[in-house]
């Protein structure tokens, strides 16, 4: 996926999860930020960040904040829509005869439903910028929404569907995720449940540019032992 008319930024604040202070050419702007996440480990005071103009011209924040630079690791994709859009294109070239985005199973809106050779597929998809000691960790903040959605793919798995959780890494050099267990310990055991009902595990590592995401084909990893801490 590409982003158009990308600018660079420095970061003052965020008084709110859902708007940031940043200065943009010597001029402090306030812009929206793609991601209702913490960040707190990488929105820090005078980090490089990358910002894209909005496309509603009428919109009260000209800019939307896309990505951060941390030191020591690079540049971090922080936009939440972005994990569904590269996964979208990812699946497009991956042999399936369907692909439906939002699909209604159950409570649930699941990211997707596939089908390839009359088996059906359901994919909850998740982003992680969250890095600690070159290992990637999720969620950076509870989420009871995924919760939630791992029951559904459990649920799934016993009516005959191959039911996969796909972590997109938005970040370089980054090839696992585990359960961030001190932030949202419930995710982590029903992770654990998931898996042993037979829900797949995908790490998605991706390249990150300043304007571009894209998922790393020859680096995906299928993993089903989530059980380190």
């Amino acid at each position: 996926m590409q982003y158009k008319n990308t600018v660079e930024g420095k970061f003052i604040d965020r008084p709110n999860r859902f708007v940031a202070h940043v200065e943009i050419d010597g001029t402090p702007q306030t812009v929206h930020v793609k991601n209702t996440g913490r960040c707190r480990e990488l929105l820090l005071p005078g980090a490089p960040v990358i910002l894209a103009k909005a496309e509603n011209p009428n919109r009260k924040t000209a800019w939307d904040l896309i990505a951060v630079y941390k030191e020591g690791l690079g540049l971090v994709n922080i936009d939440s829509q972005a994990p569904n859009r590269v996964v979208q294109e990812w699946l497009s070239r991956a042999g399936f005869s369907a692909i439906r985005p939002e699909y209604s199973y159950g409570n649930s809106r699941m990211d997707f439903y596939m089908e390839r050779e009359g088996v059906p597929y359901l994919m909850e998809v998740k982003g992680c910028t969250l890095e600690i000691g070159g290992i990637g960790y999720f969620p950076d903040a509870p989420t009871q929404r995924g919760v939630k959605h791992l029951h559904e793919l459990m649920k799934a798995v016993g009516e005959g569907y191959r039911a996969v959780l796909a972590f997109v890494i938005q970040m370089e050099g980054i090839i696992e995720v585990r359960p961030n267990m001190t932030t949202h310990p419930a995710f982590g055991e029903t992770l654990r449940k998931a898996v042993r009902a037979g829900v797949e595990v995908l790490y998605l590592p991706c390249r990150v540019k300043r304007d571009t995401l894209e998922i790393i084909d020859d680096s995906i990893v299928c993993r089903n032992d989530v059980t380190r801490r």
